[in-house]
């Protein structure tokens, strides 16, 4: 098993460019699968956990964007 197949949570916030208080809350809220190991009980994210992620992301990024271009220019803005 390669050593990089898991990241730390430090690692993760960094390749997501996020604080360590938010790269918890995804792991808490569920929003990353993660385990936790050791008698520490350090948590580690498998590296393609992570990618699932970040597609999941662009995924609902992707239909957000479909979404709102279907909706009127003036719909932000009522009269």
């Amino acid at each position: 098993m390669p050593a990089d197949r898991f990241l730390t949570l430090t690692d993760v916030g960094e390749t997501l460019n996020i604080t360590p208080a938010q790269t918890y809350a995804l792991v808490r809220r569920g929003d990353l699968k993660a385990l936790k190991i050791g008698g520490r009980g350090q948590w580690r994210v498998e590296r393609t956990e992570l990618e699932a992620y970040i597609q999941r992301m662009y995924d609902e990024t992707a239909r957000f964007v479909a979404e709102s271009s279907r909706r009127p220019a003036d719909a932000d803005n009522p009269s």
